[in-house]
């Protein structure tokens, strides 16, 4: 796992919690947390933090991790602005993430292994995406969905089709995307 990503961990956590939240929960998962956003650091470790965070505000595991995509999404779009220009909807901005986010974070991040995902758009108006990557973080993709509607003033509906996490052969999202009613619209970030 890509420094970057323990970096925006520990943004979220550190703006929702307070910087010595964020310490005490590197010690009760047992890291030292230095981490530059260049590095490279096993898996394992983002799990513990994880479990650590989801045991400590009692919330479930993959709900910790959807809501730290969420969270990342605006701070994505600060670090990276490039990624979203030209973008003024969800659905666009989602379906360029393999060509265009993803080959650019590799060149940013050397070694990044990021996922793939395939896309399928239903009669009904759903987007089937499917998540391929070695890695359990689908509901990660999820919670970045959800982020990405939020800064493009929109919803995301995001339901868990497969998931193999969960042992399924592969991750299935079906997203629906709609306008936020004038009340539910936060501000853009950025």
């Amino acid at each position: 796992m890509k420094g970057i990503i323990f970096n925006l961990l520990e943004e979220v956590v550190s703006h929702h919690h307070g910087e010595a939240t964020w310490d005490k929960f590197l010690d009760a998962a047992g890291l030292d947390g230095v981490y530059t956003s260049l590095g490279t650091y096993p898996d394992d470790e983002l799990s513990r933090l994880v479990q650590t965070i989801s045991t400590t505000l009692g919330i479930p595991p993959r709900e910790c991790v959807r809501w730290f995509g969420r969270e990342a999404m605006p701070l994505l779009a600060k670090r990276y602005p490039i990624f979203f220009a030209g973008h003024t909807t969800t659905l666009p901005f989602i379906f360029s993430v393999n060509s265009t986010v993803h080959p650019e974070v590799r060149k940013i991040y050397p070694g990044a292994n990021c996922p793939v995902f395939r896309f399928e758009e239903t009669a009904d108006g759903a987007l089937l995406l499917g998540y391929e990557s070695p890695r359990p973080f689908c509901a990660l993709a999820e919670g970045f969905i959800q982020g990405a509607a939020n800064y493009f003033g929109e919803t995301a509906m995001v339901e868990h089709l497969r998931c193999g996490a969960k042992g399924d052969p592969e991750c299935l999202l079906s997203i629906r995307v709609h306008a936020m009613k004038p009340a539910d619209a936060a501000p853009l970030a950025g």
